[in-house]
C-alpha cells in the first residue's frame, strides 16, 4: 500500500465518527447539498441555544465568528482576512463582481458554454444590459484557443470544478494566461473549494465565489467572496447598507466611505448562526488537510468511475490526476438514470440524477468498503 493509500485510509478511518450520516447512508451527494459535520452542527446549536436563553447579551461572541469563518476561510485559500466577505451564496457573490465593475460597451468577456447557471446567466444578461460580448467556450477546448480568447478580453469567468463532468480546470495556467493579457481572473470555486487545493496567489485569481454547503461542508445560505485586496476599488458594491461603510460601527456617522476591505460587500448583518456552523466545518477540513482530502477524494472518484465502466456503464469525460475531482456522472445505455437513482436511495445511497446522467460525489470521511458497495449495486 503507497503512501497515499495510507494518509487517504487514515482520514476516513480517523474523522468517520464526525459524520452520523455514515450509520445510515452512503453519502455520495456533496456536489449537492452536504450533510453536516458533528462540530458544524454543534456550533450552530451553541448559538441557537444561547439566543433562546439569553437572547443577545452575549452578542460580542457572536460577532466573534464573522472574524473567526474569515481568518478560516482566507487561510483556505492563502488569502488575507480583509480579501474576505460573507455572501447568502454563489450567486450573489458572482454578481456582485459581475455587477459592481464599470463595464463599457464592447467590452468583452471569455466565459465557458458548460457552467451551472449561476456561472453563465450573468454574464449573458450583461451583454443585454451593458452592451458587453462574452466570447462562449468550452471546457475542452485547449488552452491555446483560451490565451487566444483571452486576448483583448476584461474578465474571464471559469468554475473550479464542472458541476456535472467534475471536470477540474487548470487554474494556474489560466490565471497565467490572464495575468499575461490583463483579464480580470474568476472562479466559481463551489464545487472544489474544500476537497481540492486552492491557492488564490499561486493561481492568480482576483474574485472567487463559493456556497458553504458542498465540499467545505457548512449549512445552505452561507457562502463567501474573495476580492484580491488591490482590486476591490474596481468593484463597487451593489447592495449598499449600513455594514459597507468604513464607519459601520458608530451609528451616528453619516460618513459613507467604503470599508477598506472586502466588507464593503456586506450591507447588513450576516448569517451569524451560518458562520459558525461554517466556520466550524472549514476548521475541520483545515485540521484534516485539503492535500489529504483530495487525494482520498480522487481515489473514490477513480474506484466510481472504474467500477461503473466495469459494468457497462458511461462515464462522463475522462478522469486524470490533473482533471479528475469529486464528482463523477455515470449512465447504463438503454437505462433511465432515475431508475438507477432510484435503485441506489432505496439501498441506502445518495446520490442525484442530472441531465440523464447519476452524479456521484463522494468526500473524505467516505471509505473504499463503502464504494465498492455502491459498485456491486450497479449490477
Amino acid at each position: 500500500m503507497g503512501y497515499i493509500e495510507m494518509a487517504s485510509q487514515e482520514i476516513w478511518t480517523r474523522y468517520r465518527a464526525e459524520f452520523p450520516v455514515t450509520e445510515e447512508l452512503i453519502y455520495l451527494n456533496h456536489a449537492a447539498v452536504a450533510p453536516l459535520p458533528r462540530r458544524g452542527a454543534e456550533a450552530m446549536k451553541w448559538l441557537a441555544e444561547d439566543g433562546c436563553l439569553h437572547g443577545s447579551l452575549h452578542y460580542s461572541r457572536w460577532m466573534e465568528s464573522w472574524d473567526g469563518l474569515r481568518k478560516a476561510t482566507a487561510k483556505l485559500i492563502n488569502a488575507a482576512p480583509g480579501e474576505m466577505a460573507m455572501v447568502k451564496n454563489t450567486s450573489e457573490g458572482i454578481a456582485t463582481i459581475a455587477l459592481g465593475l464599470d463595464w463599457k460597451p464592447g467590452d468583452r468577456i471569455v466565459a465557458f458554454r458548460e457552467e451551472f447557471p449561476a456561472n453563465l446567466y450573468i454574464w449573458k444578461k450583461l451583454e443585454e444590459w451593458k452592451g458587453v460580448r462574452v466570447d462562449w467556450l468550452s471546457y475542452l477546448d485547449p488552452l491555446e484557443k483560451v490565451e487566444e480568447a483571452a486576448r483583448g478580453a476584461r474578465l474571464l469567468a471559469i468554475s473550479f470544478v464542472q458541476y456535472l463532468s467534475g471536470y477540474r480546470a487548470d487554474l494556474e495556467a489560466i490565471g497565467q494566461i490572464c495575468e499575461r493579457h490583463g483579464v480580470f481572473f474568476f472562479v466559481d470555486a463551489i464545487q472544489g473549494m474544500g476537497a481540492f487545493p486552492l491557492d488564490v496567489r499561486k493561481m492568480k485569481i482576483h474574485a472567487l465565489a463559493a456556497d458553504g454547503h458542498k465540499w467545505m461542508l457548512g449549512p445552505e445560505g452561507c457562502g463567501v467572496l474573495y476580492v484580491q485586496q488591490d482590486r476591490q476599488d474596481e468593484i463597487q458594491p451593489v447592495e449598499f447598507g449600513w455594514t459597507t461603510v468604513a464607519g459601520w460601527a458608530d451609528y451616528s456617522s453619516r460618513d459613507m466611505g467604503l470599508r477598506k476591505d472586502a466588507g464593503r460587500y456586506e450591507c447588513g448583518t450576516l448569517n451569524t448562526i451560518g458562520c459558525f456552523g461554517l466556520q466550524a466545518s472549514i476548521e475541520l477540513i483545515l485540521e484534516v488537510g485539503v492535500e489529504s482530502i483530495a487525494a482520498h477524494v480522487q481515489r473514490l472518484g477513480d474506484m466510481i468511475a472504474d467500477g461503473a465502466r466495469a459494468k457497462g456503464y458511461e462515464v462522463m469525460g475522462e478522469r486524470t490526476p490533473a482533471t479528475g475531482a469529486g464528482i463523477v456522472s455515470i449512465r447504463k445505455p438503454g437505462v433511465d438514470a432515475r431508475m438507477t437513482f432510484a435503485r441506489l436511495k432505496e439501498n441506502g445511497v445518495t446520490s442525484a440524477p442530472r441531465q440523464g446522467w447519476v452524479r456521484m460525489s463522494p468526500h473524505f470521511y467516505i471509505s473504499p468498503e463503502d464504494i465498492e458497495r455502491v459498485v456491486e449495486m450497479l449490477d
